[in-house]
C-alpha cells in the first residue's frame, strides 16, 4: 500500500543584489526563484543594494541588446511569488522613491529583512 505523501513546502528567500545589466546575476536569481515557484515552494524575493535598480519602472534593455528584466519581474505574481520586497535603506542611498518602482513591491527595513531570512529554510544571495 502506498501513501500519498505530499512534498513539504520549503520557504526559500532570494536576495538579488546585482544591477540589472552588465552581468547575469540578476537573471540567475530570477530564474532560480521562478523554478522554485514552479515546484510550489514558498518564495520570498528581496531586492537589496544595487539590486533595487532592477525594479525601476520604464527600463529598456534593447539599447544594450539585452532583455528588459523589469518585464520578467512583473510576472512574478503569475508564478505565485507574491512576497516581493525592496530594502528601504538601499532605495534611500540611491535616492529612489517608491513611485519609481514597479508595482507590487513591499518596502521593508533591515530588521524585517533579517526576520525574513531567519524564517527561511534556504537563502540564495546573488
Amino acid at each position: 500500500m502506498t501513501e500519498n505523501l505530499k512534498p513539504q513546502k520549503s520557504r526559500i528567500t532570494f536576495i538579488s543584489r546585482a544591477a540589472p545589466y552588465g552581468q547575469n546575476k540578476a537573471n540567475l536569481c530570477l530564474d532560480m526563484a521562478l523554478a522554485s515557484a514552479v515546484f510550489e515552494q514558498d518564495v520570498n524575493y528581496i531586492f537589496f543594494g544595487d539590486g533595487v535598480y532592477q525594479i525601476l519602472k520604464g527600463q529598456d534593455g534593447s539599447a544594450i541588446e539585452s532583455k528588459t528584466l523589469g518585464n520578467a519581474l512583473e510576472t512574478l505574481v503569475l508564478y505565485g511569488i507574491e512576497k516581493i520586497y525592496a530594502d528601504s535603506q538601499s532605495l534611500q542611498e540611491r535616492e529612489i522613491s517608491e513611485s519609481e518602482l514597479l508595482s507590487g513591491m513591499q518596502i521593508v527595513n533591515s530588521e524585517s529583512i533579517a526576520q525574513i531570512i531567519e524564517s527561511s529554510d534556504a537563502v540564495f544571495n546573488l
